[in-house]
């Protein structure tokens, strides 16, 4: 038994799960007309209704006192004054000084960080500048329209699925095409489209050395200087975001082209840093410093908020609730917004990249579950296949429902049906449908008393299915760099809960480190085999298929 499953606080919501386990939400309700309002709070353009949550009064305070007892305020406090949280690596964890806009120092190691982050700033709204404008200009003097985005994990993700999210803000200019899996096909339908003369090619990675995104960038390379491009011509057409400025010049990037990164900042944070350079590309500068700015305004809610009120903390809370007193091994998000329909995958990354751990502290097995499995789709799509096993399946799946109250360009009638789903999920979820209702509903039908009891029994559902309703004013740039600031902070707190250095990933680098050992067995077709029997068939398979 760990410290935290003996913790009186962790004994206690055992006890409390097991009550709320005989206790149906329908009841809740029916009982405390101002249920919905007791439990709905709102800031940052993002309004957070938590009424249909196995929860009450008793429930929280136990949750909010397991977080005191595991300092999480004090990890707060020590993640934005960066400190060295991220213990296996020895870095602070200071992706928030990437939209600190209150003015005041962030240092490490002494220094303040501020200045640099500000001069990246400012580069890249220059850089965005001269490309929209038409100023910077390609080796043949055509304007730069087509913006090929090429990298992977974070610096793929964050990217793409902002700017996808904020379709409606796109300079009409420019069109970005993003680029991550290092199968050939992808770059190839990317490229044959395009004009070389009119392309370039922002080559993200923090190394210069990740096999895929360098392989798809050499093959950038390959396609342009094939169609008529120089390698002295590439400067013109090639950048990189990367803190390897030695291996991007000798590739041909220009210095001035070259973007800086910090090591304080991991992948799946990296968006607010130059990483962020496609979606400013994308939006605008000054759509992407509103979306800075959102983000910062979480920041200052999370720090500031008390507990009671505090989104971040009010999510976390509940994931550790259902994770580990109602064995919940999933957690749903579901965007009823076309253009949020990639968000899912972000937060999928964020969370399980975080929090997939299984040691606490310096050495510590836990004996407690960690990160849940995160997994979504746009709504009302999910309402015609995967909803059925939320409804009636045999485990609880925890979801988050999001729904923008108003959209550019907006159809109402299209609106309302979106809407009406979203909120008819939710309630689906909560109250469920009695067999006593589902029998009354088939009166009259013609059936017998056999059949009768049959077909109710099979439409029954239970209901008592918990959801988050997260409705925002307007998915504009501000409040999505809100959400996103959200859901970090909401993985920050689970983790100081469970212990879990959420800013490593080796489990992510060893299949780096093995998959170039592979790749050298593949490429190398004479060198021996020396890995399991297994793993060295499948290598003489692809070996004799590609001689």
């Amino acid at each position: 038994m760990t410290a935290l499953t003996t913790s009186p606080a962790w004994q206690q919501l055992s006890e409390l799960a097991q009550q709320v386990k005989t206790q149906h939400m329908r009841d809740w309700f029916a009982g405390d007309p101002k249920r919905a309002e007791k439990y709905t709070t709102a800031v940052c353009g993002i309004e957070l209704d938590y009424s249909k949550n196995l929860i009450n009064t008793e429930v929280l305070a136990a949750l909010q006192q397991l977080a005191k007892d595991c300092q999480v305020e004090q990890k707060r406090h020590a993640m934005f004054a960066g400190e060295i949280i991220n213990h296996t690596e020895k870095r602070a964890v200071l992706h928030t000084a990437l939209r600190n806009y209150s003015g005041k120092a962030v240092l490490v190691d002494g220094q303040d960080v501020m200045p640099e982050v500000q001069a990246c700033q400012q580069k890249i709204k220059s850089f965005v500048a001269s490309v929209h404008s038409g100023e910077r200009k390609g080796y043949t003097g055509k304007a730069l329209t087509q913006i090929v985005a090429i990298g992977i994990g974070g610096s793929f993700l964050g990217p793409k699925i902002m700017s996808e999210t904020l379709k409606p803000y796109w300079f009409a200019g420019v069109k970005v095409h993003y680029v991550a899996n290092v199968d050939g096909c992808h770059i190839h339908d990317v490229l044959s489209g395009l004009d070389h003369e009119e392309t370039l090619v922002v080559m993200s990675s923090k190394s210069f050395t990740t096999q895929e995104t360098l392989q798809n960038t050499l093959s950038a390379k390959a396609w342009f200087l094939k169609a008529g491009g120089s390698q002295a011509d590439i400067a013109k057409h090639f950048i990189a975001v990367s803190s390897n400025i030695k291996a991007a010049t000798e590739f041909g990037m220009a210095e001035d082209n070259i973007f800086p990164l910090w090591d304080w900042v991991g992948g799946r944070y990296s968006l607010w840093s130059a990483i962020g350079l496609p979606i400013a590309l994308t939006i605008g500068y000054a759509n992407y410093e509103a979306l800075l700015q959102g983000a910062y305004s979480m920041d200052e809610h999370f720090q500031t908020a008390p507990v009671e009120h505090n989104l971040p903390m009010i999510l976390a809370l509940l994931g550790v609730w259902y994770t580990n007193f109602f064995d919940a091994q999933s957690h749903v998000l579901l965007p009823y917004y076309h253009y949020m329909r990639g968000f899912p995958a972000y937060v999928q990354q964020l969370d399980m990249e975080s929090n997939g751990k299984r040691i606490a502290g310096s050495h510590t097995v836990v004996d407690y579950a960690t990160g849940p499995i995160i997994w979504g789709s746009e709504g009302t799509n999910g309402q015609h296949s995967f909803h059925q096993l939320i409804h009636q399946g045999t485990v609880l799946v925890p979801a988050d429902f999001m729904l923008p109250l108003s959209v550019e360009n907006q159809d109402n009638t299209h609106h309302a049906m979106l809407a009406s789903n979203c909120f008819g999920q939710t309630q689906a979820l909560m109250q469920g449908k009695t067999f006593e209702e589902c029998k009354a509903d088939l009166a009259g039908k013609g059936l017998d008393e056999a059949a009768l009891n049959s077909l109710a029994t099979h439409k029954t559902m239970p209901g008592n299915k918990p959801s988050n309703t997260l409705l925002f004013d307007k998915m504009d740039p501000h409040t999505l760099g809100a959400l996103v600031a959200l859901y970090e902070h909401k993985v920050f707190v689970q983790g100081a809960i469970w212990g879990v250095n959420s800013f490593d990933q080796w489990g992510v680098e060893l299949g780096k480190e093995l998959g170039n050992q592979v790749l050298d067995k593949l490429v190398n077709s004479d060198a021996a085999l020396n890995f399991d029997a297994s793993t060295n068939q499948l290598i003489s398979k692809f070996r004799k298929a590609n001689p």
